[in-house]
């Protein structure tokens, strides 16, 4: 009888949690509130990864990271500054119509790097608010604030806005050029993003959009496996990081039979097949070693490796089965699948720790890594990332946290705009009941 696969243990999985989430609290301005999108030297904030922020401190004080006071002072800087910082079409704002430029300066807060106001990122943000309000519940006069705040933000954004005249919802805008062309149609990340608007107490998308947004996705049978199709895993995972999908069904999942966390759960071994099969003949690719999505990268570069040229990528969105890929596979992935399949994500986990060691420093699993990328002829392990991302490090806590206690969605299931948001999508059943 073949012997199991060692699982990371409790006691590891929680320390990959509390190490992840110190990221939330080393690398925080405690002026203005802002998170770095990275850790490397000069990096901007990512409105995203405040977000993600807002939506961990809860987590931190339940698990006794961070005590209740400190949360709620963190929590209050981040909402102050997006409340009060200035919106328009001028230079110092640092939104407009109620979104956010993508990125800003970690010190003055503007807008860098050209960035687009992004529909995606402030939709994060404002999940994450609305986290914080769920939980910062009591009568105390700052947390009261939190709840205030919270309200405020997700009632300016102007989702009529953000359709620029169509049904479904643009990715962004630009002053200098206007509406960015593309729209979120088709599944992807945006399921949340549709949720929200939806729910809008001032500027709720109609009923229509939900519906004009499903009728682009595909269904797809990959290694035996049916599901929605979506190539990079993180695409079925960062709206369960706020929503309970288990046991309730939009339209299109009522026709499929299944709900979306089911749909994550076959995407998870549907990758775990693909790298099983391995056809781009990539080093390391197993049962192990999967998680191919959104992760910095090695290049760009092209090298000759045993005899065959490959071209490598820097940051870019990976997928399956039809790339791009290139050898490099992302722990945090893995980590933000474990409520899907813990059966899958564990022993994977485990591996990762012990073949390659030095993917863990000071803030957990390091961005990704690629056993590819060596020099030809030489004996190497490959590339390591060198440096943590706060889009990565937002889903392995979360993720980590819903497996373990349910938190996140416990209390978002009490949202009423999640609620709200659901219903009007079509979503019935489970924990969300079968009224109209």
């Amino acid at each position: 009888m073949k012997a199991l696969e060692p699982s990371l243990t409790a006691a590891e999985l929680a320390k990959l949690e509390r190490d992840t989430f110190r990221y939330f609290v080393d690398e925080m301005n405690l002026e203005n509130g802002l998170l770095p999108d990275n850790t490397r030297r000069g990096a901007p904030s990512s409105i995203a990864v405040v977000g993600f922020a807002l939506t961990a401190y809860p987590i931190g004080v339940e698990r006794g990271y961070i005590t209740r006071s400190e949360a709620i002072k963190r929590a209050l800087v981040s909402l102050r500054f997006f409340n009060d910082g200035p919106q328009g079409k001028g230079p110092d704002a640092i939104g407009y119509k109620g979104f956010y430029y993508h990125f800003l300066d970690m010190q003055s807060g503007r807008r860098v790097w050209n960035s687009e106001l992004s529909t995606i990122d402030t939709t994060y943000l404002l999940a994450g608010a609305l986290a914080a309000a769920m939980y910062f519940d009591g009568e105390a006069k700052d947390e009261r604030e939190i709840r205030q705040l919270a309200e405020a933000l997700y009632s300016r954004a102007d989702w009529h806005w953000a359709q620029n005249r169509g049904l479904t919802v643009t990715h962004g805008w630009k002053p200098e050029t206007g509406f960015i062309k593309y729209r979120w149609t088709g599944y992807s990340e945006a399921l949340i993003l549709y949720v929200l608007g939806l729910a809008s107490p001032t500027f709720p998308l109609p009923e229509e959009s939900y519906h004009a947004w499903t009728r682009a996705y595909k269904w797809k049978k990959l290694y035996g496996h049916e599901f929605l199709y979506a190539g990079p895993l993180f695409i079925h995972q960062l709206s369960h990081m706020w929503i309970d999908f288990r046991g309730i069904q939009d339209e299109y999942m009522r026709w499929k039979a299944i709900d979306y966390f089911e749909n994550s759960r076959r995407a998870v071994y549907a990758q775990q097949s693909y790298a099983m099969r391995n056809p781009k003949k990539l080093a390391g690719y197993g049962r192990y070693c999967w998680g191919i999505t959104a992760s910095d990268g090695p290049g760009p570069a092209v090298r000759r490796i045993n005899g065959k040229t490959r071209r490598f990528f820097d940051y870019l969105a990976r997928g399956i089965p039809y790339g791009p890929d290139d050898g490099t596979v992302a722990p945090w992935a893995v980590a933000g699948s474990l409520p899907f399949a813990p059966e899958v994500v564990l022993p994977s986990l485990k591996r990762i720790n012990k073949n390659y060691p030095e993917m863990t420093s000071k803030y957990g699993f390091k961005c990704s890594y690629n056993p590819t990328f060596t020099s030809s002829g030489r004996k190497q392990k490959g590339w390591v990332s060198q440096g943590y991302y706060g889009l990565d490090q937002g889903p392995i806590v979360m993720m980590i946290e819903n497996y373990r206690s349910g938190l996140l969605w416990r209390l978002m299931r009490r949202c009423p705009y999640i609620i709200a948001g659901l219903r009007r999508a079509g979503f019935k059943g489970g924990w969300l009941g079968t009224s109209e």
